[in-house]
């Protein structure tokens, strides 16, 4: 009789496989490997899924990407924290990652829900795993047919498991996007149209009945009856999505556009006293949850005042 794996056992394969996973893509004889395996127990579904999650938020510490030019942030950045984490502490890190935002279920649907200044790795049952940025909630409804998630608000990014069978649909107001096997982040804002970034591998975009193929590297925006594509060098990609790091990278940004941007992670906003001081650009690398300490940085760097008051610090000259 065949003997039955323990939970133990299971984790330590699902850790070796994300690992190997992470390193490189898989070839053609690994991924029907790691099919048979995940086929093998349904236990390893979840394990696997739980694996995906670890590795992703401990290697993100390589969001910047390999062309950052640290010098030209030198003046901002803080040192980052190694997040490596050992096989072994799979499940003390789950358990932080978990913690960092709300996951219930209503009308039949899994809900993921972040407060304001909280990301959230969450793993799904086929071996995908969603990035909530702060203040996002997802609907994730599965079917045998349909992987389908409901971006009810802010900004998620999906990394999604091959599965050709079950199409994984992200929906986001009238905008829908498509994938099989890729990683891409949607962001859906108040006042703002609908963004999808592509990192990995091809989406299909569909708003007001028009279908565009995006592919990596790639930004798609749906806006009035169309949707817009524009090419986004690896390396900004990567910035640009370090949120999933804890970080805000500014490269030319003004600080009007600066300010709003850090009113999505904090309660406390920043005040610029005129429009002249709101138009002067920025590049630096800033905690998100700390407008007072990028406001002070930013006034110590352009010579401004900086006063800092309940719920609001306020820039002048």
């Amino acid at each position: 009789m065949t003997r039955r794996e323990t939970a133990q056992e299971i984790d330590e394969a699902a850790a070796q496989w994300a690992a190997r996973l992470d390193r490189a893509p898989l070839t053609a004889d690994e991924e029907r490997v790691l099919e048979a395996w995940l086929a093998g127990d349904v236990r390893r579904v979840g394990a696997f899924a739980k694996a995906r999650a670890v590795a992703l938020h401990a290697e993100r510490a390589r969001a910047l990407g390999p062309q950052f030019d640290a010098a030209a942030f030198a003046p901002y950045v803080a040192e980052r924290p190694n997040r490596r984490v050992a096989f072994g502490a799979i499940a003390a890190v789950l358990a932080g990652i978990v913690a960092s935002g709300a996951i219930w279920s209503q009308m039949g649907a899994q809900v993921y829900a972040t407060r304001i200044g909280q990301v959230l790795v969450a793993p799904l049952e086929d071996g995908s795993v969603v990035t909530l940025n702060t203040a996002s909630e997802i609907e994730v409804n599965y079917s045998e047919t349909r992987r389908e998630i409901e971006l009810v608000s802010g900004e998620a990014l999906f990394d999604v498991a091959k599965n050709a069978a079950r199409p994984f649909i992200v929906n986001a107001g009238d905008t829908q996007v498509r994938a099989v096997g890729t990683s891409f982040s949607v962001r859906r804002l108040e006042g703002r149209p609908i963004e999808v970034l592509v990192s990995e591998g091809v989406v299909e975009v569909t708003h007001d009945g028009k279908v565009r193929r995006v592919a990596a590297n790639v930004r798609a925006v749906a806006v009035a009856k169309t949707v817009d594509v524009a090419t986004v060098a690896p390396a900004k990609v990567e910035r640009q999505l370090a949120w999933r790091d804890g970080r805000l990278v500014f490269e030319g940004e003004t600080l009007r556009e600066a300010a709003r941007e850090f009113e999505r992670y904090s309660d406390t906003r920043i005040v610029i006293a005129d429009r002249e001081i709101a138009g002067r650009t920025i590049t630096g690398l800033y905690v998100p949850t700390d407008p007072v300490g990028f406001a002070r940085a930013v006034g110590k760097a352009m010579n401004l005042k900086v006063a800092v008051s309940k719920g609001e610090v306020r820039l002048s000259r």
